[in-house]
C-alpha cells in the first residue's frame, strides 16, 4: 500500500528527473541577426551573454558602468562573430539612463528583439545596519531602471514579437543572510514581471517575459562577496548559466532555474519552511 509520505518522496523524484533531464535545446540560427541589447555586460554572466549571442552571430548593444571595459567587450564580440557590437555607457542609479540605453538601442540596431536585464547595483554582504538611503539605491538599480527599461522596450519588442529576459535570484524566491537589500529587490523583480507576463498575456501581446531564477554563480562579484562566509560554497559556471538564460528566452519559455537544483530548494522552502531554515542557519560559518 503507498503511503502519502511515498507517494510524497516518488512525486519529488519524478520532479526531480524531470528538471535535471530537461537540457535547455535552442535554434541557435534564429538568434543570427538578432537584435540585442544586454545590461550589465562588462564583466560575469553579462559579459559572457555578449559572448555567446556574438558567436550566434546576433546584432549587440551591451551597457554597463566602464566605459573602457565594454569597450574591450564589444572588440571581443567582433571577432567572435557578432554582426554588429556597439556599447554606451550608462548608470542606472540615474533616472534618465536607463530610458537612454534603449533609445540607443533602437537607434543603432532599428529596433529590438530581445532585451536582457541582468545588472546590478554594488551591495555589501553584510547585516543590515538601518541604511534605508543605499536600500533606496539599489532599489533604483536593481528593480525600477528594469521598469524604466522594460516600458520603454516594450513597443519595439510589440512590433518584432520579441522578448523581455530578466536575471533573477534565488534569493528572489528565499530570504538569506546578509543580503536583505539585494533580496528585496529580487523579490520585486519576480513580483512585478510575473505580475506582467499575466497582464501581457491577457492583452493578447506578442512579447514574452522569460525569469531566470539563479543559484551562486562563480563570477568574480559573488565569489568575492561569500569568501569566508560559507562552509562550501559551491559555484556554478558564469558561461553555462549566460547560456541557459539565452536559451531561456529564445525559447520563450516563463521561467529557468539555474541549476536545476535551485528548482527543488524552492518546492522545499515552500513545504518545509522549517528544513530551509535549518539548511540556511547550517550554511554559514560561525561569526563570519
Amino acid at each position: 500500500m503507498i503511503t502519502f509520505t511515498k507517494l510524497m518522496l516518488l512525486s519529488i523524484g519524478v520532479i526531480v528527473i524531470a528538471v535535471k533531464w530537461r537540457a535547455p535545446t535552442f535554434n541557435a540560427e534564429s538568434l543570427k541577426g538578432a537584435r540585442i541589447l544586454v545590461t550589465g555586460a562588462s564583466t560575469g554572466i553579462g559579459e559572457q551573454m555578449a559572448y555567446h549571442y556574438a558567436r550566434f552571430g546576433a546584432q549587440i548593444v551591451i551597457t554597463a558602468r566602464r566605459e573602457g571595459v565594454l569597450q574591450e567587450v564589444a572588440k571581443k564580440c567582433l571577432l567572435l562573430g557578432a554582426e554588429k557590437a556597439v556599447y554606451i555607457a550608462a548608470d542606472m542609479s540615474n533616472v534618465s539612463d536607463p530610458e537612454g540605453v534603449v533609445n540607443f538601442a533602437v537607434d543603432q540596431l532599428g529596433g529590438l528583439d530581445y532585451v536582457v536585464l541582468n545588472h546590478i547595483g554594488p551591495s555589501p554582504y553584510s547585516m543590515w545596519e538601518g541604511d534605508v538611503e543605499h536600500t533606496r539605491y539599489l532599489m533604483q538599480v536593481n528593480f525600477f531602471s528594469y521598469l524604466q527599461m522594460a516600458w520603454k522596450a516594450l513597443p519595439t519588442l510589440e512590433q518584432s514579437k520579441g522578448s523581455l529576459v530578466i536575471v533573477s535570484s534565488l534569493l528572489g524566491k528565499s530570504t538569506s543572510p546578509f543580503a536583505a537589500p539585494y533580496t528585496a529587490t529580487k523579490f520585486a523583480l519576480n513580483g512585478f514581471f510575473g505580475s506582467l507576463e499575466y497582464e501581457l498575456a491577457m492583452k493578447q501581446s506578442n512579447v514574452s517575459v522569460s525569469i531566470c531564477t539563479l543559484g551562486l554563480i562563480d563570477t568574480e562579484q559573488a565569489m568575492e562577496k561569500v569568501r569566508g562566509m560559507l562552509k562550501k560554497p559551491i559555484p556554478y559556471p558564469a558561461s553555462e548559466a549566460a547560456l541557459n538564460i539565452i536559451a531561456t528566452g529564445a525559447m520563450r519559455q516563463s521561467e529557468l532555474y539555474y541549476p536545476w537544483t535551485i528548482r527543488i530548494l524552492c518546492i522545499v522552502k515552500d513545504w518545509c519552511p522549517s528544513l530551509t531554515k535549518y539548511f540556511v542557519h547550517n550554511l554559514y560559518i560561525d561569526n563570519p
